[in-house]
């Protein structure tokens, strides 16, 4: 197959919904993948190929699920398992949509800090172009959040296209997603 009758490859990283939680998809990650179907993909499902990347962040002591007891080896399986499945739903949305509209696409779960992890998977995989949304964060915010977006429009071996979220769906604490 030569270069130009291979699909255009475009990552897209997408994340859980702060505000609904799993497998609710953020507002920006909806917004980045039904931009991205609208506006590149549009009616040529078949040379485009959407690649899902979902990093979940252990917290500081690497433990995603502090409210638990943990008596044995066991649980710490179960706990990395039941993690593992949150993510697998989550990317399930995204699957599922490409599917019924005929988009090719993959996805997968990496750990640990999304800016890291998303410009670490670029460079393995090279897609063509990175979309990821954006919180529209003021620099007050982006100072105690920060912002993967900027980070990845600086750092990823890729275009990168950053999707703000719509007015109208920014919740009452912008952090919030």
């Amino acid at each position: 197959m030569s270069e130009s009758s291979m699909p255009t490859r475009v990552m897209i990283g997408v994340n859980e919904s702060s505000l609904k939680g799993y497998p609710h998809p953020s507002i920006s990650s909806r917004g980045a993948f039904e931009w991205t179907l609208q506006k590149i993909v549009r009616d040529n499902t078949a040379g485009f190929k959407l690649l899902f990347l979902h990093i979940q962040v252990p917290d500081e002591d690497g433990f995603i699920d502090m409210d638990s007891i943990y008596a044995s080896p066991d649980d710490f399986k179960d706990m990395k398992k039941r993690e593992k499945k949150r993510g697998l739903h989550l990317l399930e949305y995204f699957v599922q949509r490409c599917h019924e509209m005929g988009v090719a696409c993959e996805a997968w779960i990496r750990q640990g800090d999304p800016k890291e992890v998303i410009c670490h998977e670029v460079k393995r995989v090279q897609p063509d172009l990175l979309v990821v949304g954006s919180r529209g964060l003021g620099p007050f915010q982006r100072v105690f959040v920060g912002t993967v977006s900027e980070f990845c429009v600086k750092h990823a071996e890729c275009p990168v296209i950053t999707i703000k979220r719509r007015v109208e769906e920014t919740p009452q604490d912008p952090v919030d997603d």
